[in-house]
């Protein structure tokens, strides 16, 4: 196990909720180095018009699998593949360049819930141009700011790659008023799940991307959304996974502090012990672990996570096989672990263009 021995200050990042206390970053992030190729001029400083529109087509290829435990579950996530809409929207003040719209491949029922949204951060070069570069989905952590999310999508762009902060289901411009929330989080989260995989075609379909290298990120539960799409198939070519793992269920029964407050949350609506783990488990990674390309594939877990238990993520990487590599322990936990961020996009941008 590859283990960094580096003590900084503790910040605060949560998985079911963020209290974040971010200041100035406390590593270096050297920004946008590396070759960037085809400046393409943009007098407005944006990569797309507002309006645009483009048609996405549907990658999904889901290869049968001898257990018939993994082919219920990929039974339970696949769609038929199709094309699709892909448009632009202004985004909100200091939330991306563009907002990248386009259907889910999974509706729940709700017009705004189902139209998915992406927040572009473009890549560009020292002179602010955009540049044509490889992409990066970006898949947020619980918290309903998304702070984590756009931190490390800003820090991605900063480094000459796009990134797309996709907002899961019920997030941002997919909030629907009045709705039960905390009773729909699991559920959702089969949605979300497909949502992720066609962002990486709704991306392919945009200009200034090289479709040659569209790879995803997820922060803790937007990490378990990442490891459960990266056994679907081989659509991403690179997967990075941040304070998460395995057993979905085991988070909520066992994690501490803000995974508690989940725990207490569902118990107060009727949802306990067994039904907790019937709800996580359409959407658990563990079942399609061995799935996943391990040489492609990274995780970065907390050494001292109390949240998501280190236990949950040896068990997907051992499931998965990662090589000893590309397992990463922080000697942090599930809060402190943001102070590694800067490293961690600098190796996610390393290994992109490897």
């Amino acid at each position: 196990m590859k283990r960094f021995a580096i003590c900084l200050p503790a910040v605060s990042l949560s998985c079911f909720g963020i209290c974040l206390a971010w200041q100035e970053p406390l590593v270096a992030v050297e920004p946008r180095f590396g070759a960037l190729e085809e400046k393409v001029p943009d007098s407005q400083g944006l990569p797309v018009e507002h309006g645009q529109k483009w048609t996405g087509r549907d990658t999904l290829s889901c290869k049968a699998d001898a257990s018939s435990d993994a082919q219920e579950c990929i039974s339970g996530l696949e769609w038929k593949p199709t094309d699709f809409d892909v448009s632009a929207e202004p985004a909100a003040d200091g939330k991306g360049d563009v907002l990248i719209r386009f259907p889910s491949p999974r509706p729940a029922g709700h017009p705004v819930n189902d139209l998915v949204a992406m927040e572009w951060y473009a890549a560009r070069d020292f002179d602010r141009n955009i540049v044509k570069a490889p992409a990066v989905v970006v898949v947020h952590e619980s918290g309903r700011g998304m702070t984590v999310g756009r931190l490390i999508a800003k820090g991605l762009a900063e480094n000459g790659l796009h990134a797309f902060m996709i907002q899961l289901p019920g997030y941002g411009a997919r909030r629907v008023e009045g709705s039960r929330e905390i009773e729909q989080m699991l559920p959702a989260l089969r949605q979300a799940v497909a949502d992720v995989r066609r962002a990486r075609d709704a991306v392919a379909a945009l200009p200034h991307v090289d479709t040659d290298s569209i790879s995803v990120q997820g922060t803790s539960l937007g990490g378990f959304v990442t490891a459960t799409v990266a056994g679907l198939d081989e659509g991403y070519s690179r997967v990075f996974v941040l304070l998460a793992g395995g057993n979905l269920h085991e988070v909520v029964l066992r994690g501490a502090k803000d995974a508690a407050g989940v725990r207490e949350k569902l118990a107060a609506a009727g949802i306990t012990g067994d039904q907790i783990i019937q709800l996580a488990r359409p959407i658990e990674p563990m079942r399609l672990a061995h799935r996943v390309r391990p040489e492609c594939t990274w995780l970065y877990s907390g050494q001292f996570d109390d949240v998501v238990p280190p236990d949950c993520s040896f068990a997907w990487s051992k499931a998965a096989q990662l090589p000893e590599t590309h397992h990463i322990e922080l000697p942090a936990d599930h809060y402190s672990g943001i102070v590694y961020l800067p490293m961690v996009i600098i190796q996610m941008k390393q290994h992109i263009e490897q």
